[in-house]
């Protein structure tokens, strides 16, 4: 599956970082990120710990942008673990015009209990802002490439995918905000969808707690397997 990736995957992020290089102008300029960790344990009749992180990164240029994302989870019950999995992502945005622009995004994932131990794809798009509120924006867009998986049983795929993306931010008061994302990849072999839905309310300076609930799903997976993978998470927030 890694051979079948790298060569689609490489060209599409050298040309991004090359045109965003070479972009002009000062306006929107700037860098910020978040880091979030969080960390449950309880004991007594039941033991158990809840892990979680994530890692977000961009850069606004005056007609590109690039954002980075890194996130791991885990979980245990017992002394068993019951949860693990990992995320990287990519995404370059070059703007049209005030709410339009196009997309490369860049997707890998690895999930040690789903039915695909692991998923990559590689998409272009157009996406466009269809409200742009004073608190309410919502992002919609739609795009065309590959996914390569590799699934428990040791099978691999690569399909030719459409992807679709809706990202709603709802800004409920100065200190509080909602936030929710779906993405679905669908091709012949499966269709997976991934939603977030998250509450963030700022504590203190930049330091903000952030409420999460995370669904996965695989239309197809192999016997035995389950085919939706829920994650809940409470963790501090640092943004800078």
């Amino acid at each position: 599956m890694h051979r079948s990736f790298w060569p689609t995957a490489w060209p599409l992020l050298l040309v991004a970082c090359a045109a965003g290089a070479q972009d002009g102008g000062d306006d929107g300029q700037g860098t910020s990120g978040k880091a979030a960790f969080g960390y449950l344990a309880t004991s007594g009749n039941t033991e158990s710990t809840n892990v979680n992180a994530a890692f977000s990164l961009a850069h606004q240029l005056a007609r590109w942008g690039h954002e980075y994302v890194l996130s791991a989870v885990s979980a245990s019950s017992a002394g068993e673990t019951t949860a693990e999995a990992y995320r990287a992502a990519y995404e370059a945005r070059r703007s049209f015009g005030e709410h339009a622009y196009m997309f490369m995004a860049l997707d890998w994932k690895a999930d040690r209990f789903s039915g695909y131990a692991e998923q990559i794809s590689e998409t272009l798009g157009y996406g466009r802002r269809l409200v742009d509120g004073e608190r309410h924006s919502l992002d919609a867009g739609i795009g065309a490439g590959l996914r390569q998986a590799e699934l428990r049983d040791g099978l691999e795929e690569e399909d030719e995918i459409l992807r679709g993306s809706l990202t709603y931010l709802w800004t409920m008061s100065e200190t509080t905000e909602l936030e929710q994302r779906i993405v679905a990849e669908s091709g012949s072999s499966n269709t997976s969808v991934d939603a977030v839905t998250s509450v963030r309310a700022r504590l203190i300076g930049d330091v903000s707690l952030v409420v999460s609930y995370r669904i996965r799903s695989n239309s197809d997976v192999p016997p035995g397997a389950v085919d939706t993978d829920r994650f809940s998470s409470v963790s501090l927030e640092y943004a800078f």
